[in-house]
């Protein structure tokens, strides 16, 4: 009879480097494929998925479409939690990834407006939900491969490399973006050339197969971790663990969907809104910072350079102080950043750059203890279904209606961001609301 190590104590069934990779490898690839849809939601899919008219609609349509996948994560989050906690992280990891490689593949071959009238945004809408149907079920299982193969005290410094992917895949998305707007320049810095309109943005979206198949390769070389090979062997695998979780963790539930949520919607802003923001010209519309598309994802990518390091920078100190301290602090910088947004962006290029750097500064830091934090809420049998739960859920909250609430705030102030700030600063007060309620997790058993 085989034995396999249960203590909290034994070494991690999969070597270190082994756990890495495949944490930081699949949530890259997973980012990346979400990225090239975000940033194809403000460049391309206003053009070329929805009728000619006014261009605020067309962008809030293509918005709607990009929230559209924020409601089919927790249907994922579900279906791959009840895969995770029954079978296990390894197969579950696998299937996720196929589904979303898949859909973002496809988006590369759908015909356009044009070409197939109404019949192109509803194909198009159906492949999103793919998206986030496997998003839903990819992060939380990167997460517990991640924590549950950590050394002892070193769970959150493990639980930085999921996160990680999320600055590596935009930096990757949006580089590839750029690389091809380059060679296929538009002389209408707001809109981009034709030639990129007809083909070139279909590229990033097929490029991530090969992607998909690296990804495939490490995660099959996978073993089931410790916590999850002790929740089988003792017979603690629950026949439906959505049920379970919410019956006897619905508290953590709640307390983990309002852990993300400045974090969610911190997220998107910088990302997504920035992107309009920072493209609109001065003279529109709706006016904006009045940046070329090249010009402001370069600005973008600087400031996720550092989202990247202080993701990294974030692990060892919510081991050494704790998550809830670490986040608690960040989340109350997060509320005073949200209220300086206007005399930052009207500072030039010095403050736009300085607030971009500040924003991706403070997402790194609050994003890279989630990684940690939402697993030690649950125990193991349970633990695949009630983070994914709480990560998704909150997506809808926060990153579901943020880049809509924020244009329609943009909007409503006449151009200027001051609301989409003290939105951001609203959504933090609720996060921190949370975290005062919540305890310290960093000495909870993983094997538990």
């Amino acid at each position: 009879m085989t034995t396999v190590a249960v203590s909290a104590d034994a070494a991690p069934a999969n070597p270190r480097s082994r756990v890495i990779l495949a944490s930081l490898v699949g949530t890259t690839i997973e980012f990346y494929d979400f990225y090239v849809y975000a940033t194809a939601a403000v460049l391309v899919f206003p053009h070329l998925f929805f009728p000619a008219g006014n261009e605020t609609t067309a962008l809030l349509a293509s918005f709607a479409v990009f929230g559209a996948a924020m409601v089919a994560r927790p249907l994922g989050a579900i279906f791959f939690g009840h895969l995770g906690d029954r079978r296990g992280r390894k197969v579950t990891l696998v299937g996720a990834l196929l589904t979303m490689g898949i859909a973002t593949f496809l988006i590369g071959l759908l015909p356009t407006y044009a070409m197939a009238g109404w019949f192109a945004p509803a194909l198009l809408v159906i492949l999103r939900l793919a998206q986030g149907f496997a998003l839903g079920g990819e992060w939380s299982g990167a997460a517990l491969v991640a924590t549950e193969n950590a050394p002892k005290g070193k769970r959150a410094v493990y639980g930085t490399f999921p996160q990680l992917g999320a600055p590596i895949g935009f930096i990757l998305a949006n580089g590839l973006f750029l690389i091809i707007a380059a060679l296929l320049p538009s002389d209408d810095p707001s809109r981009p050339s034709t030639a990129f309109l007809e083909w070139g943005w279909r590229i990033p979206f097929l490029f991530s197969v090969v992607m998909v198949a690296v990804g495939l390769w490490v995660r099959l070389n996978l073993v089931e971790s410790a916590a999850f090979e002790k929740t089988r062997i003792t017979g603690k695998v629950q026949r439906l663990p959505l049920a379970a979780v919410f019956r006897t963790h619905w508290k953590e539930l709640i307390l983990g969907t309002f852990y993300m949520l400045a974090t969610y919607v911190l997220f998107y802003l910088m990302t997504t809104f920035s992107l309009s923001y920072g493209r609109a010209a001065t003279d529109a519309a709706l006016p904006g910072l009045g940046y070329s598309y090249n010009t402001f994802v370069l600005m973008m990518i600087v400031g996720v350079v550092f989202f990247g390091i202080f993701t990294l920078v974030s692990g060892p100190w919510a081991d050494r102080w704790g998550r809830r301290k670490t986040l608690i602090w960040v989340t109350l910088a997060i509320v005073l950043f949200g209220l300086v947004w206007v005399p930052m962006l009207s500072a030039g290029f010095i403050g736009v750059m300085a607030w971009l750097i500040l924003g991706f500064t403070l997402m790194g830091m609050t994003f890279g203890p989630m990684g940690a934090l939402l697993p030690e809420l649950f125990p193991a049998n349970v633990r695949y279904t009630g983070s994914g739960i709480s990560y998704n859920v909150s997506s809808i909250l926060g990153a579901a209606v943020a880049p809509f609430i924020a244009v329609a705030l943009w909007s409503s102030g006449g151009g200027s961001p001051f609301w989409v700030g003290i939105y951001l600063s609203a959504m933090a007060v609720l996060t921190l609301i949370a975290l005062l309620l919540g305890k310290e997790t960093k000495d909870v058993d993983i094997d538990a």
